[in-house]
């Protein structure tokens, strides 16, 4: 056999071989998956550069209504953490996990908050209140040291770093809520997802248009009517939209009322670079748009 050939040879073996191995490793699944892109980045500033982390959900996607795709298993298999939000957000979830047996490490960010609800059901938008994410943050953390101790002083340093941007953060928003006056501090929104931020921040939700935790669902006609009155009655400034909600209804309202539509929030993912890369430049661009509405 000439050179040429067993260069081939030789070449073709170690395909097989790294095929092989890539199929035992989970296809290349990352080292930590979480179920958001908001978990992936609050994740990714605990871990730093000692594991890799991506999100289940692509970018813009809506967890209240993703429908998983048959990769999304073999991916939660071939991780060796999965970090998700709980608190009945991820109502996609059971079956992937049925699928992809149980995790070992699997961190419950939400674990130990307190959660607000309904008739409806519980709020799972814990994030739009960075103190929440402060206890993500340690939930976090203590999963990882459980996971992996070598790593400990090292979670514990990056932890830390990012509660002290996040406690920056609250106390900006503090400032820029300030700018508005506090009777013209009421939210209408296309489903309710602003509790957590109403409690924390003294804002009043008056309504919206899905009078539901989640967006996959549909407003009757006397809900409608209903939110219409209570928007002329509080004199609400603005109807707020996340950037992936359709904004017919919204506009309609918007018609009969002559509210402003503000349809390019964030609040169930990041982007891909841009004004909302990271949580904590997605909080900052919602409220620049919310003060910047109510004034």
């Amino acid at each position: 056999m000439d050179l040429a050939k067993r260069t081939l040879t030789l070449g073709a073996k170690l395909f097989f071989i790294a095929v092989v191995l890539a199929s035992c490793s989970g296809g290349g699944a990352p080292d930590i998956l979480t179920t958001t892109s908001i978990l992936a980045d609050v994740t990714r500033h605990v871990v730093g550069d000692r594991f890799s982390v991506e999100s289940l959900l692509p970018v813009g996607a809506d967890p209240h209504s993703y429908q998983p795709v048959p990769q999304d298993a073999t991916r939660i298999s071939g991780s060796k953490v999965l970090v998700i939000h709980g608190a009945e957000y991820e109502g996609f979830l059971q079956s992937l996990l049925e699928n992809a047996g149980e995790k070992e490490y699997l961190i419950d960010a939400s674990t130990s908050l307190h959660l607000l609800s309904d008739d409806q059901g519980t709020d799972p938008h814990l994030w739009l209140d960075p103190n929440n994410v402060i206890a993500y943050t340690e939930n976090i953390r203590e999963g990882l040291i459980e996971f992996d101790p070598d790593g400990g002083e090292i979670y514990d340093a990056n932890a830390n770093a990012y509660i002290d941007q996040l406690t920056e953060l609250d106390a900006w928003i503090k400032e820029q809520v300030a700018q508005v006056e506090p009777q013209r501090r009421v939210l209408v929104t296309n489903h309710e997802a602003f509790g957590y931020f109403a409690e924390r921040y003294g804002f009043q939700v008056i309504g919206a248009i899905i009078p539901s935790f989640s967006s996959d669902s549909a407003p009757a006609a006397r809900q409608m009517a209903d939110l219409i009155d209570q928007i002329r009655l509080y004199q609400a400034p603005a109807i707020f939209l996340d950037a992936s909600d359709n904004p017919d209804l919204a506009q309609q309202i918007a018609s009969e009322t002559g509210v402003r539509v503000v349809t390019d929030l964030h609040l169930e993912s990041l982007t891909t670079g841009g004004s909302a890369a990271t949580y904590v430049d997605m909080m900052k661009d919602n409220v620049t748009k919310i003060v910047q509405a109510l004034q």
